[in-house]
């Protein structure tokens, strides 16, 4: 199948050439904060961050906690907002994925700014896979493509709309992010088949809101939704 044969090419993709495009493309975060916060459409109106976050990257971010104790699933991620609509009594219908929780303005709620209004990620250690890897994604079909279509593409490696490309990188830099490119590419994958496999229609007059991951049916508190 399409899927599973794309999930073998991700598998085989060469992180030495994956970290070649990233040289050859340049890369240094700024520290903007652009790709954690609400951006601006067309229309000048403010679009909330969204940021697909796996099932288990979930689980390790809750467990990360703070200093009050483990996030409840709610504080960390809601389900992605393509599919919903306003019900009567708020969203309602099934949608896919995850997406990092964010604050009443729409920017990531793991972001924060200090005085001077430099941006830093207060779960950097645990963030999930696409934020480690922005501006950057893999072209392989069944793969994602993060804020956008791409500004920039060598080899396999597409860059995305970020002030940090065409800055120097360091070679083990690029390294690791080539390593987490691939890491991801491999993930988004492994996800797809797995919702497919698991995926059951939601009932459409159950003026619920149901996810579906690759687990399977879950409520918006992350609970699976027993058949």
């Amino acid at each position: 199948m399409r899927l599973e044969s794309e999930l073998d090419r991700a598998r085989e993709l060469d992180t030495g050439e994956l970290a070649d495009a990233i040289e050859s493309i340049g890369f240094e975060c700024t520290r903007c904060g652009a790709c954690c916060k609400a951006a601006e459409t067309e229309a000048g109106e403010d679009e909330e961050h969204t940021a697909t976050v796996f099932p288990d990257e979930v689980r390790t971010l809750q467990q990360a906690g703070d200093e009050d104790g483990e996030y409840d699933h709610r504080d960390i991620a809601r389900p992605v907002p393509y599919g919903l609509t306003d019900g009567p009594e708020g969203p309602e219908g099934e949608t896919f994925e995850w997406a990092l929780q964010t604050t009443g303005c729409g920017d990531c709620t793991f972001y924060a700014e200090d005085d001077s209004g430099t941006g830093a990620c207060t779960v950097h250690d645990d963030r999930p896979l696409i934020c480690r890897t922005y501006p950057f994604s893999v072209a392989v079909e069944g793969s994602s493509q993060p804020m956008g279509e791409a500004v920039d593409q060598v080899g396999q490696v597409r860059a995305h709309e970020c002030e940090g490309l065409g800055r120097d990188i360091e070679r083990e830099d690029a390294e690791e992010l080539a390593a987490a490119l691939k890491r991801r590419a491999v993930r988004e994958l492994e996800e797809a088949i797995g919702v497919r496999e698991n995926y059951e229609p939601a009932d459409p007059g159950s003026g619920e809101v149901v996810v579906h991951d690759s687990e399977g049916a879950k409520r918006p508190d992350g609970e699976p939704i027993e058949e």
